[in-house]
């Protein structure tokens, strides 16, 4: 449970920084922690695959504006 906490608050507080890659990773990986606990799979597989597709996303955002 510690762990969700810690990575919850990792994740607000990447998600105030300005860069596109560095707030898709946060967003993605609390989003992957939650649905990853959601589903049964873990949140631990599922935040780091999130932080990941987030990270990329964010890089391509901003690579187009």
């Amino acid at each position: 449970m510690k762990t969700i906490a810690i990575a919850g608050l990792l994740a607000f507080a990447l998600s105030a920084v300005s860069c596109g890659t560095v707030t898709g990773a946060a967003v993605g990986a609390g989003a992957g922690a939650a649905i990853g606990a959601g589903t049964g799979y873990g949140a631990k597989e599922g935040a780091l695959i999130g932080t990941g597709v987030g990270a990329a996303a964010g890089a391509i955002y901003d690579i187009t504006k």
